[in-house]
């Protein structure tokens, strides 16, 4: 049996965050993944370049059943903290829109980092170790058996991550070592994922894929969020489709503003008095993509006439049609191709300083495993070095 004073289960994110962070506190740490590398969900991130933090986190940007859980960590751990580790480890990066970070070469260099900080921590990595059982100990601490072998440990850290991404080996493990120890699981489901549509609008969209408007999307509780959406051969993706994605629930109704930077009531009368006989068609055709205009005049969802003989009331409906466009979706793409499990371990079961599970001692739990989901953007890389960070400061 293998002793250390800590076991990490998943070199992920955050887990090899908080491996390094205890290691350099002189702990003797295992961090334990069944992959036969690390960082695996990091080095798809991002196109493959990984968008490591956000220059703008800050806790608006989680969503919690505790709305304040997150202010702790990311208030000792900031997105300036990581870049300042990114920046001693000479990493190429860039800036993107909306404070996105990303590697200019490759997400390798981020996992590299994380995997030398731990090399000189002297934490120790056991690869293709599938954790088969967690049990705890009378007199304290936990022993943890893999298919390879069985680890003793004082304090049991799971990072396991959520159900996104199954081929990269995504388990429910965490949520059950969770339960085995009574702790509350909040409901799972995919987030940051694209919509799928219900047959009739697949055939009403179709020879869209590959187009991509700017809008601001709407979800019923009032969120929105302005970035891009884009048509593919299941349904709709794009930005602004995976942030709205983790607001959305089956059934309800989603709506965009198609042209979020126009009034489109001024702009129709302003063609209309400059040139009336063109057609509304073509006119519309300069500011939408034209085979999706085509498909709204061909459903009668706008009229086929010239600007001149359109009516005011004729103009109000279709400017209100294209700034409130409303389509309910069939469902999501799943965890599949979702970058984040929605819910998991509830916050109110952890301390929000440490992640030490209230009822359990020597027992913690950080990352995508716990009911903390972040925008798209960075943010829950950023999550993942907080919690991390935190939780090695005790373990």
């Amino acid at each position: 049996m293998s002793q250390f004073d800590v076991v990490i289960i998943g070199a992920g994110a955050a887990g090899l965050m908080c491996a390094a962070q205890a290691g350099y506190r002189g702990r003797s740490v295992a961090v334990l993944d069944m992959g036969k590398k690390p960082g695996r969900k990091i080095l798809i991130s991002g196109g493959g370049r990984c968008n490591f933090t956000n220059e703008g986190a800050s806790p608006s940007n989680y969503l919690c059943g505790n709305p304040h859980f997150v202010k702790s960590c990311l208030s000792r751990y900031t997105q300036h903290d990581f870049i300042e580790l990114v920046d001693r480890h000479g990493l190429a990066y860039h800036h993107k829109t909306l404070g996105q970070l990303f590697c200019d070469n490759s997400a390798q260099d981020i996992v590299d980092i994380l995997t030398t900080e731990c090399d000189w921590a002297g934490v120790q990595l056991f690869l293709r170790n599938e954790v088969l059982g967690v049990q705890s100990k009378e007199q304290g601490g936990y022993i943890v058996t893999t298919n390879e072998q069985t680890f003793e440990c004082e304090s049991l850290v799971v990072a396991a991550g959520g159900l996104t991404m199954p081929k990269l080996g995504a388990t429910p493990i965490g949520y059950k070592i969770a339960e085995q120890f009574g702790l509350k699981v909040l409901p799972t489901m995919a987030a940051l994922v694209p919509f799928t549509l219900h047959e009739h609008d697949k055939v009403r969209f179709d020879g869209l894929s590959g187009v991509s408007i700017p809008c601001e999307v709407s979800s019923e509780c009032g969120t929105q969020f302005k970035e891009n959406i884009l048509f593919t051969h299941r349904g709709l993706s794009g930005p602004a489709i995976l942030q709205i994605s983790s607001f959305w629930r089956a059934g309800q109704a989603v709506t965009i503003n198609l042209l979020p930077e126009l009034n489109l009531n001024d702009t129709i009368h302003q063609w209309r008095s400059e040139s009336g006989s063109k057609s509304l068609k073509n006119a519309l055709g300069t500011i939408l993509p034209k085979r999706f205009v085509e498909i709204l005049i061909a459903e009668q969802a706008i009229p086929d006439k010239a600007l001149n003989q359109l009516t005011h009331g004729e103009i109000d409906a279709i400017a209100n049609y294209l700034h409130n466009w409303q389509i309910k979706p069939n469902g999501t793409e799943g965890y599949r191709t979702a970058e984040v499990t929605l819910g998991g371990v509830d916050t109110d079961e952890l301390s929000s300083k440490t992640f030490e599970a209230k009822k359990q001692k020597g027992l913690y739990f950080i990352g995508e495993v716990t009911d903390v989901t972040g925008w798209l953007g960075g943010y829950n890389f950023q999550y993942a070095w907080s919690c991390g960070f935190a939780a090695g400061q005790v373990v």
